[in-house]
């Protein structure tokens, strides 16, 4: 399977939608591509994550002149295959996915598909339905990225036997289960133990909550590990009102927020990085690769890195979440 790698390594490279007909040997195709409609049926907007996804989708849609149909689901997967059933009787040309459920969304997928609209998953894959491309990030890589970072930690700071509380995303997610994977995967093996703790949705407020009951029901907690940045802050702020400086954080996603705690000597230690503007904007390039008839690998990786203490202020973090727009394809 082939893309167009010198446009998506221009994409990589500047980050900009505008430039991308210039790219040797694109501007054929993309011609056939200008003017689109791109519904876009998303799992929800109650987490700082997907708002910015949905926001570089957009740029990246209007730079490109084409038009973006966004629906909300709201984590309600009957409202998700209403919403995709809607953007199918709209006769979009194609159909991006961040799915409330791996499973429950296919269906919508096939009759999709039974349409003739591309259909592209973004963020969160699916196990079944038919889906052209899936754009995201390895998440057990990532997952596994923040584990090493906190095991080194722990050894520099001469903690054996940790307990590390966990605060999960959603039941039966795939991210989630690929972030716990791979954490628990750079842990095995060690002295350490991992208490679970409830799933928070990835939102910092049922973060907050879970960890009030958690830190009473495990006062001995040496390190709170969450699937995501936003729960983690949710966490670190329980921890810092109780007067648990003694306690040290990481999650996943790059939020510039985390980075600054982490920068100023606060108890923030790893993340992994997950830009989600870039996501978007690779997503939408991605779905016009489609429309205008060109093959796409099946998984398009937008890369990541751990971040800790001693390479925080190598990423620039003006927005939301720290920029990071690695070289996706090589010539």
């Amino acid at each position: 399977m082939t893309m167009r790698r010198s446009v998506l390594k221009m994409l990589a490279t500047v980050g900009s939608t505008a430039l991308l007909a210039l790219a040797a040997g694109s501007t054929a195709n993309l011609a056939h591509a200008e003017g689109l409609t791109i519904g876009f049926s998303q799992v929800t907007l109650q987490s700082p994550f997907y708002v910015q996804l949905r926001d570089g989708a957009q740029a990246a849609a209007e730079a490109g002149g084409d038009t973006l149909v966004f629906l909300d689901a709201n984590g309600d997967v009957s409202r998700q295959n209403n919403d995709i059933q809607d953007l199918i009787t709209r006769g979009v040309d194609a159909i991006i996915v961040n799915p409330v459920n791996p499973v429950a969304v296919a269906p919508s997928l096939e009759a999709a598909a039974a349409a003739g609209i591309p259909v592209i998953t973004v963020d969160r894959s699916v196990n079944e339905g038919e889906v052209a491309a899936h754009i995201g990030r390895d998440n057990v890589a990532m997952g596994r990225m923040v584990g090493e970072a906190v095991m080194a930690r722990l050894a520099a700071d001469g903690i054996d036997g940790a307990t590390i509380i966990e605060i999960q995303g959603d039941a039966g997610g795939a991210v989630m289960m690929d972030r716990r994977d791979g954490f628990h995967s750079a842990i095995e093996g060690s002295d350490h133990t991992i208490v679970q703790g409830p799933f928070a949705e990835y939102i910092r407020a049922n973060a907050v909550v879970a960890m009030q009951d958690l830190l009473q029901a495990h006062p001995e907690v040496n390190l709170v590990y969450a699937h995501n940045d936003d729960m983690a802050l949710g966490a670190l702020q329980v921890l810092q009102e109780s007067g648990r400086d003694d306690v040290l954080v990481a999650g996943v996603d790059g939020l510039s927020e985390a980075l600054e705690v982490m920068a100023t000597g606060g108890a923030f230690v790893a993340t992994s990085l997950n830009d989600p503007q870039y996501l978007g904007d690779v997503t939408i390039q991605v779905a016009r690769e489609l429309v205008a008839g060109d093959d796409v690998p099946d998984f398009v990786d937008a890369g990541s890195l751990a971040v800790t203490v001693d390479n925080v202020d190598q990423f620039p973090r003006d927005g939301l979440f720290a920029e990071y727009r690695p070289e996706i394809f090589s010539e």
